[in-house]
């Protein structure tokens, strides 16, 4: 009789080729034998113990990070908490938010390298001081005025940063030096001065009577008193000159292309002091 041949199945043709591939796959035998428990794991969630579960639960919910005595209180009695959070930590590393260990605590931290996505800039106001608003108010009423004026009209001596507290803030500028023995550096406001207090030019700047209304004079003021009307005249007055190329280099004010955008920076605070009030 001749011979029959049985054709193979669709199921046996297709398993075959498969079978011999996974049998010579050697990333599925190292994988399966590198993390059985892992891959047991993620195959199966329920198969997860429920200790980590409840060590999530306990660290994200905490105000503040925890340590193992105090898991452990909360944890079915037996528990090994510090493997627990071992495995913890193995399984949060590749994530966006990693379990992280801070001294002999525990707590959940957003991963480093995600840092950037939280950063929040924020400008903190800071109260000035009652001298650098006296100061502010002499520089605004009196400019162009050197630091020498400033202290004989309020009576005490500047102190050494609020000056420069104020030109931080951009309110005030070294405009020139005074055509005086000295040379001394003389100060004014800028328009970010304006723009802040809400004024349109510096004749807006409240005058005797208003200051009066406004109950900043207690008292009897001297005969002949009265409040200087600054000018907006950006331009030096004749008894001032510009300052030398070499200080505009050296920082000590803006140039002129600049001028008009950014305030004048800080004198610096290791220069050597020049007299009559640098």
């Amino acid at each position: 009789m001749p011979a029959t041949t049985t054709p193979a199945t669709t199921d046996d043709a297709v398993a075959a080729p498969i079978d011999a591939a996974d049998a010579a796959s050697p990333e599925l035998d190292s994988a399966a034998a590198a993390a059985p428990g892992q891959l047991e794991d993620e195959a199966d969630p329920e198969a997860r113990p429920d200790e980590l579960r409840l060590i999530e639960a306990l660290l994200f919910a905490a105000t503040a990070p925890l340590d193992e005595k105090t898991l452990a209180k909360r944890l079915p009695a037996g528990t090994d908490v510090h493997a627990a959070l071992k495995r913890l930590q193995l399984e949060y590393a590749p994530r966006g938010v990693n379990l992280v260990r801070i001294g002999s605590t525990w707590a959940f931290r957003t991963a480093n390298d995600l840092a950037w996505l939280l950063t929040h800039e924020a400008s903190e106001p800071k109260k000035l001081s009652r001298a650098a608003i006296e100061t502010l108010a002499i520089v605004a009423y009196h400019q162009p005025v050197t630091r020498a004026e400033i202290e004989d009209i309020r009576g005490v001596a500047v102190a050494k940063g609020t000056l420069d507290v104020l030109m931080e803030t951009g309110w005030i500028r070294l405009r020139g030096r005074r055509k005086a023995p000295g040379r001394p550096v003389t100060y004014g406001t800028t328009d970010q001065f304006l723009s802040h207090f809400g004024l349109e030019q510096l004749g807006d700047l409240p005058g005797l009577d208003e200051l009066k209304g406004a109950g900043l004079f207690d008292g009897q003021l001297p005969a002949g008193f009265g409040v200087p009307s600054p000018s907006d005249d950006p331009a030096l007055r004749e008894d001032e000159e510009p300052l030398d190329a070499v200080e505009l280099d050296l920082g000590l004010a803006p140039r002129v292309e600049d001028a008009a955008d950014e305030p004048a920076p800080q004198a610096s605070a290791d220069a050597p002091a020049r007299p009559e009030g640098d």
